[in-house]
């Protein structure tokens, strides 16, 4: 009960300049009144209840297999050092995982499906719901693995976020105009409410285990991961799609039949 009334105190400024925005500004009566009234309950209960379960369960799933997969005895099964000797290509599985999570994760992000369905109604099919969501999950997938590198290497933060951010720059200039302004949403869509809590405990979880890594410094920057390489994918599948449909034009045009003189 203590997370709802939290979450309607969160709620309640949206409220109120909603309703002195339309009341004073507009200077009409708000319609269809009680179905707002009781879509902002709706909104605060389930608002309460997602927070709930991002304390109770998310954030210490992440943090826990985190700590699974970064404990000395599994270590040492795996790769057979013991914890002092160990280095950043022995904690393979953390990048396996961090890849696979970072990839579910952001298919079954609601935002990301929203994005998916109007970008297919509005291109009138050239834009696939599933080949989107696709190429969007692989940029996260590789972006949290990386993220996750960079912890375990002790790397700092800017260098990658820099040259990411110089290759969507190279990218933006060749790719299919169209594609560019979906590619930079991509990059934040994925950073909503399933994505974001699995990531931020991950990346809290194994700073936390490797040796040597600060929870403030390291276990942050797996978000800016996962709205970075997004871009990067959605550019390349679209230049991808402009190669294969040059190349469909090619073949086409190569086994048209000649005209008869």
């Amino acid at each position: 009960m203590d997370v709802i009334l939290r979450s309607a105190i969160d709620v309640l400024p949206i409220v109120i300049f909603l309703f002195a925005f339309q009341r004073i500004v507009i200077g009409q009566p708000l319609t269809n009144g009680r179905q707002v009234v009781v879509g902002f309950i709706f909104v605060v209960v389930g608002l309460g209840l997602f927070l709930l379960g991002l304390e109770k369960s998310l954030f210490p799933l992440g943090q826990l297999m985190a700590q699974q997969l970064t404990d000395p005895a599994f270590l040492h099964a795996a790769v057979g050092k013991v914890t002092s000797n160990l280095s950043w290509n022995d904690y393979y599985w953390v990048y396996v995982f961090a890849c696979a999570i970072g990839f579910s994760t952001t298919l079954a992000e609601p935002a990301l499906i929203a994005v998916s369905m109007k970008a297919n109604a509005v291109s009138g099919g050239a834009i696939g719901v599933w080949g989107l969501r696709v190429a969007v999950a692989i940029g996260v997938g590789v972006g949290v693995g990386l993220g996750c590198y960079r912890i375990v290497a002790g790397l700092p933060l800017h260098y990658f976020i820099a040259a990411g951010y110089f290759v969507v720059i190279l990218q933006t200039a060749v790719s299919p105009k169209l594609i560019v302004p979906l590619a930079y949403d991509s990059g934040g869509v994925t950073t909503s409410t399933v994505t974001v809590p699995l990531i931020t405990a991950l990346g809290l979880g194994l700073s936390e285990a490797v040796p040597g890594r600060s929870a403030l410094l390291d276990g942050f920057g797996l978000v800016a991961f996962a709205s970075l390489f997004p871009i990067i994918s959605v550019l390349a599948y679209g230049q991808l799609s402009v190669l294969r449909s040059r190349a469909s034009a090619i073949v086409a045009e190569t086994h048209k039949p000649e005209k008869e003189e």
